[in-house]
């Protein structure tokens, strides 16, 4: 067994803990360690603490020089990474003033990428996906939620999730697969049978007997699945032990209902989201899950983020890095932003990054600083965490850490 490792010390250490899942938070509660350590062995954290008292004879050490800044590593709890081709044409079509239906007409929209992805090869996902993880984790994001939903089908919806099972193998990232088969109603569906029957019926047992995900995401919109349409699909998916998310109330609201109604871990978009879905978000165990990077590409409001949490809800922020909607794939800038819009405390959006973003995929063993917790942590060189935000994502951490180890 290796010896324990001290790695400090930190002028500030964020550890993250002692804050509730749920409600507003202010940057007084936020827990400051100066001079910090954290003593890590074999991936884990064994102790958070001041650097000198962690010190003895027994650990090995490595030292932090200069001025910096250690937090969790972050937590992407809502992206689409894996996927073929671009989407460049339609956001410049938006920005010309060419609306969804318009842009659709001419080949672009949703089924443009499910057409690029089902053209390419599982290798080439597989490239994809390493190439644009190791740009998250550059920007200090270790652990990563990546969906299907540009397949369509269950022979390119399995390509998809085995081309993230493998680039998990290889990334440093932790990458959590999602099932977002029901993304849209194919366009080629020319079969007898329902789409979502066939689904349940034929995708479903190969997701469980390969563990390629286990959780399973829906797009409930006027322009995907209604409410009604979706209610057995996720029955089913309940009933065979999946974990439930939805991209809810995104344009039109229905979706945050349906994802109290079937408890899910998370309801993400809810940019179009009334004082009924906040307040019905805040009494359920639902976390809502804002995506900045979708206003900023589509050019849309913003999810009512301090609404949420001042009704009490718990909200997660998460990058959509997608290649229609939310190109952009940077989280801490977007988590930034959109609390210049909405008012977040810098503790509200380093919550939302973290803890309580790694709750939005039932992970406990991350997102903060504390014993038993994997050892993945981010550092910026800079003597006040407050840079971190007022920079908007340009001050790039100096290390990134994964399971114990640093990895850039």
């Amino acid at each position: 067994m290796n010896r324990p490792l001290l790695i400090g010390p930190f002028t500030q250490l964020f550890p993250m803990t002692g804050l509730p899942l749920k409600g507003a938070l202010k940057d007084e509660q936020l827990s400051i360690i100066k001079n910090g350590g954290i003593l890590v062995s074999e991936g884990k954290i064994l102790e958070v603490g001041i650097f000198d008292e962690l010190k003895s004879d027994d650990v090995d050490i490595h030292h932090v020089e200069g001025q910096q800044v250690c937090l969790p590593g972050f937590v992407d709890s809502h992206t689409h990474i894996c996927f073929g081709g671009t989407r460049a044409r339609d956001y410049a079509y938006r920005n010309a003033g060419k609306t969804y239906l318009e842009i659709a007409k001419a080949g672009g929209g949703i089924w443009d990428t499910v057409t690029q992805t089902r053209k390419a090869s599982q290798d080439e996902l597989v490239a994809g996906i390493l190439s644009r993880s190791q740009k998250h984790l550059k920007n200090g994001v270790t652990t990563i939620e990546v969906k299907s939903g540009y397949g369509l089908s269950i022979k390119e919806e399995l390509k998809m999730l085995r081309a993230i099972k493998q680039a998990n193998e290889t990334t440093n990232a932790s990458l959590v697969p999602t099932c977002l088969a029901a993304h849209m109603k194919p366009k080629d569906w020319n079969h007898d049978k329902d789409y979502l029957d066939v689904i349940i019926n034929e995708l479903f047992p190969i997701l469980k007997s390969e563990n390629l995900a286990n959780r399973v995401d829906a797009f409930v919109e006027e322009s995907a699945f209604s409410p009604k349409e979706i209610k057995s699909y996720f029955q089913k998916a309940k009933e065979m032990g999946f974990d439930i998310t939805v991209h809810a109330d995104q344009f039109t609201t229905g979706g945050s209902q349906v994802a109290v109604d079937f408890d899910a871990v998370s309801a993400d978009h809810l940019e179009a989201s009334t004082e009924k879905e906040i307040q019905l978000l805040a009494k359920s165990n639902t976390i809502a899950t804002a995506l900045p990077g979708a206003s900023l590409g589509l050019g849309c409001a913003y999810t009512p983020a301090r609404k949420i949490l001042d009704t009490g809800g718990a909200l997660s922020i998460a990058s959509d890095h997608n290649p229609g909607s939310a190109p952009m794939g940077d989280l801490l800038t977007q988590a930034s932003i959109l609390g210049t819009f909405e008012k977040l405390s810098n503790t509200e959006v380093l919550a939302g990054i973290t803890f309580r973003a790694a709750a939005a995929l039932r992970l406990s063993d991350r997102g903060k600083l504390e014993a038993g917790a994997q050892a993945d942590f981010v550092v910026f060189a800079t003597e006040n965490y407050q840079e971190i935000t007022y920079h908007q994502g340009q001050l790039k951490p100096s290390e990134v850490w994964k399971n114990g180890t640093p990895i850039h």
